[in-house]
């Protein structure tokens, strides 16, 4: 394979947040603690440096008996160490991994580790996928997309995903053309989803460090206790965030984030709904449990597990428990993420580098061709269809189809009409105007009818052209975020070691991976 990058501005598929971050405009500073490049990392190592030795005995406790069953276990003790850091990313446990750009993920991930142990070899550094098996939006991880069929996971499904029962899955097993045995031993020896997913994720990529991590434990969220009784009784992080992203609209960015006033689910088994509050009684939506405070700070207090953070307080549960320096996200993780500078600061915990995955369209040898032969570059992939037309005309025809130098013409003679006019009547102003409008807009529609017949005499190349965009980017999709991993699994097992072999992790720039073959 071979690898061309591109500026991510260029895609056009970025939010300007992500964008502006990357370039480290001065206005975004005090959104987050340290840009994230090799030399900053030591900043980062020493405000972890502290990190609890019990949370780590915690979490070397909870990952042994997470991996019980699994082969070639990793060496857990290392996280006990005091020069032991994470580096982390985390995503919902879409079935058979979901899109593409989940292993594009992990990939950064390990590769983050392992540039870090290289820069600071005193050091220890560990990968750890963060699942999210707390997540309750089943339809978001029920479909995956597979040589242009749409398998989905049917049926009612309530509660954390994590712990549902991948057996269920037997039947999409079924139905796949190459039965594929890595997921179907994960899905049917397993009998929670979350289990499942370590069973697989663990056989990609266990041995190239990786760490794969259930945070639905009582054990864990017993480090947490403080914030969540702090959420219930002080609501302190709705009125954190809304300060931060209020100054973020104002210098002109969206914000994907909304905070709650208690960002806090109840969690059981079959159930996650909101917690609310109503004056000091608590209540858990959609349901007919109620607490006074007393009452539901007791709970906290003897079962923590009872209480799952939303999108809010994730970030900060997983800084909490690990002693982590850099999260790895997507382009819409890093911004919310940015919305929670405030929160970090009240409980004075280390806020992480935040890093983007790495991004990538992945080019066969046969699309390769044919791009060549139709003369588009990688970057004009980028376009919308409209846009993608009018560059190949332009660049392929013969005739000079603008009529740029006309309407100037038409702009020239008309300011000297204009002038000639109003020295007679100032209100010949206004008719001399529209007059102008009128007539550029012909020439404009004369001008798309002379692209639109050269289109023609191009229709065969186009048809070709626009098959090609659509191939890579499915039903208008971008292929990372549609396309699951077996599309390219099956046919190349080695397709994983090539993207270790490609991606940079601090190259914050879009991959595009063309096949030599």
């Amino acid at each position: 394979m071979t690898l061309h990058s591109l500026d991510l501005r260029t895609t056009g598929q970025f939010p300007a947040l992500l964008l502006d971050y990357l370039d480290q405009k001065p206005a975004l500073e005090s959104f987050y603690s340290i840009y994230p490049t090799l030399e900053n990392a030591k900043e980062a190592i020493i405000s972890k440096q502290n990190f609890d030795i019990e949370k780590r005995k915690t979490l070397v406790e909870v990952l042994e008996k997470q991996y019980t069953g699994l082969p070639y276990l990793p060496d857990f003790s290392i996280l006990l160490k005091e020069n032991t850091f994470t580096v982390t990313t985390g995503h919902q446990l879409n079935i058979f991994t979901g899109p593409l750009y989940i292993i594009y993920k992990i990939v950064t991930t390990v590769k983050l580790a392992r540039a870090l142990k290289e820069a600071y070899p005193e050091y220890n550094f560990v990968p750890i996928y963060w699942m999210a098996s707390e997540d309750h939006d089943f339809e978001e991880i029920a479909t995956f997309h597979l040589f242009g069929q749409t398998h989905k996971w049917t049926g009612e499904h309530k509660g954390a995903v994590g712990r549902l029962n991948p057996k269920e899955l037997e039947s999409i097993i079924k139905q796949m053309p190459d039965k594929p045995l890595l997921f179907a031993k994960a899905y049917l020896e397993n009998t929670t989803l979350a289990n499942a997913v370590r069973c697989y994720m663990h056989e990609l990529f266990g041995k190239q460090g990786l760490i794969t991590l259930d945070a639905d434990n009582a054990d864990l969220k017993r480090h947490f206790l403080p914030v969540i009784q702090e959420e219930l009784t002080h609501s302190v992080s709705e009125k954190l965030v809304t300060e931060t992203t209020g100054k973020l609209n104002a210098l002109g960015y969206h914000t994907p984030l909304h905070a709650r006033e208690i960002n806090l689910f109840y969690l059981a088994d079959g159930l996650r709904e909101r917690i609310t509050r109503d004056g000091n009684d608590f209540q858990v939506l959609n349901t007919d449990i109620t607490f006074t405070e007393s009452e539901i700070l007791d709970l906290a207090s003897k079962n923590p597990e009872f209480f799952s953070p939303n999108v809010v307080l994730r970030p900060l549960y997983e800084e909490v428990i690990l002693p982590n320096l850099a999260y790895i996200g997507g382009p819409s993780e890093v911004p919310y993420w940015m919305q929670l500078k405030g929160v970090f600061e009240h409980f004075h915990v280390p806020f992480p580098m935040l890093m983007p995955r790495n991004f990538a369209l992945y080019i066969n040898n046969q699309q390769c061709k044919k791009a060549q032969k139709l003369k588009i570059n990688y970057k004009d992939l980028f376009l919308d269809e409209v846009a993608l037309r009018k560059t190949f005309i332009e660049r392929n025809s013969e005739h000079m189809l603008s009529l740029e130098e006309q309407k100037n013409a038409f702009n020239d003679i008309f300011e000297a009409i204009l002038g000639k006019a109003t020295a007679v009547d100032q209100t010949m102003h206004g008719a001399v105007k529209a007059e102008q409008t009128r007539l550029l807009n012909s020439l404009k529609h004369l001008e798309k009818r002379i692209i639109k017949a050269e289109e023609r005499n191009h229709e065969s190349e186009i048809t070709q052209l626009i098959s090609l965009k659509n191939k890579l980017f499915p039903n208008g999709i971008a292929q990372e975020r549609y396309d699951n991993l077996l599309n390219f699994y099956i046919n190349d097992p080695e397709f994983i070691e090539k993207l270790f072999d490609l991606f940079d992790p601090l190259d914050f720039r879009y991959n595009v991976i063309v096949e030599d073959k």
